[in-house]
């Protein structure tokens, strides 16, 4: 309870003085900037007035200077899809499930806060929640910067085989946007501890997924096999997540679709084995599902190649649940160095790519005039070493500075200690 009560007072702190420190002009010098788009800018500054960049500048001047040419800045990097209100209960360390004691609104607020600050301090400022009522309270106060954590996506809940017949799905759709969901998540498919098999039939995922377009919103499919991904593909949903055993003919129906594929296969199935203990004996967290998890390694791997030789349109998303939330940008280093990703492809994946999933290509994911300043450093160059997304130095979302541990901060013609800000 003192972690929390310390991000508590952490958030109540850094909140105001963010936002008063933020009124002027704000210069960020950098020595090397990945653009978000496979570009690279060396000995330049980005510009900043209120929530925008405004301009890159290498002669820029400007009331507040935050000094990063000795790190990799970037733009924040993008979850699309993390369940940001899961967690591990305190008093016994185990994953949070309808098995586990009944938690207060205020136990659940408070470990919601805690996961958006983690988050953000690693660097991810959108994140994509699927599924979660909750989720729009947070997305309502870190939009008005109440309290530090990443802009975010929620779809408030979730179709299955079960709610109902392709009418009942499409009045399901309707209630959902209409009461706020940013886009519409879809489980076409069993668990990957289940095997994965269909369990959603073509109607009903075209009604879902029909629906959802034809009130202009996005559809995240959950698709472990490949029969349950083709069904979406021919029903124009938007993205297929997971994808663990997709055929050529899937990815390649994929490309001929624009369909965007989110490969939740690496730190996802990792994390859910080295935390073995924390998960095992909740639903189907059971012996045998741990076995298909382990399985599904190589196979999801595999995938993931095959998909990258073909182009499919892939994005960066986690599927992130407790013990991998706050670390996504371990996935990052997985896509590289086990499935064989160029590493600026990887950053813009995880930027770019990402934000034009999510319909927001023309405000976040790239450093360029015009854009939200969704701005972070690595200490290194994930280029170089990928291992570098580890090393987050500085984060600033929406032109406000949550993060700065570099070794100085400058304030027109003073220095302050960093964190001052």
């Amino acid at each position: 309870m003192m972690k929390l009560a310390r991000l508590a007072l952490a958030a109540l702190l850094l909140a105001p003085a963010a936002a008063s420190a933020q009124q002027d002009t704000i210069v960020i010098r950098a020595g090397t900037i990945l653009d978000g788009k496979g570009g690279v800018l060396r000995d330049t500054a980005i510009v900043v007035q209120g929530s925008k960049i405004v301009r890159i500048d290498p002669k820029a001047v400007g009331t507040v200077t935050y000094d990063l040419k000795t790190v990799t800045v970037m733009p924040g990097w993008i979850d699309t899809h993390a369940h940001i209100a899961s967690h591990f209960d305190r008093a016994t360390g185990r994953l949070h499930s309808n098995q586990s004691p009944p938690e207060t609104i205020e136990e659940q607020t408070m470990y919601l806060v805690e996961n958006a600050y983690n988050i953000l301090m690693s660097g991810f400022t959108t994140v994509q929640s699927p599924g979660s009522e909750i989720d729009k309270y947070l997305r309502a106060w870190t939009a008005e910067n109440r309290v530090p954590g990443p802009r975010i996506l929620t779809s408030l809940r979730s179709v299955t085989e079960n709610t109902g017949t392709p009418a009942q799905i499409r009045e399901f759709v309707r209630k959902a946007v209409a009461d706020g969901a940013d886009f519409v998540k879809i489980f076409a498919t069993k668990s990957i501890r289940e095997g994965g098999a269909q369990t959603m039939t073509d109607a009903q995922i075209q009604a879902a997924c029909g629906e959802a377009k034809a009130l202009g919103r996005r559809t995240l499919v959950h698709a472990q096999g490949p029969e349950g991904a083709k069904a979406s593909v021919l029903a124009g949903c938007t993205s297929i997540e997971h994808g663990n055993r997709l055929t050529d003919e899937v990815l390649d129906l994929m490309v001929k679709n624009g369909t965007y594929f989110d490969s939740n296969n690496h730190l996802l199935l990792h994390n859910y084995i080295d935390n073995k203990p924390h998960y095992l004996g909740i639903g189907n967290y059971n012996e045998e599902g741990f076995r298909y998890l382990e399985k599904g390694l190589p196979v999801g791997n595999d995938t993931f190649k095959r998909a990258l030789k073909k182009k499919v349109k892939m994005v960066f998303g986690v599927d992130a649940m407790p013990g991998a939330l706050g670390r996504e940008y371990e996935e990052l280093i997985y896509r590289v160095k086990d499935g064989g990703q160029d590493p600026m492809d990887a950053i813009t994946t995880i930027t770019s790519k990402s934000a034009e999933s999510m319909g927001l290509g023309d405000t976040i994911g790239a450093i360029a005039p015009g854009m939200e300043a969704d701005i972070i450093a690595t200490a290194g160059n994930p280029v170089v070493d990928i291992t570098s997304v580890r090393r987050t130095v500085f984060v600033m979302k929406g032109g406000k500075v949550y993060k700065n541990v570099m070794p100085s901060f400058t304030r027109g013609p003073g220095t302050v200690p960093s964190g001052k800000q």
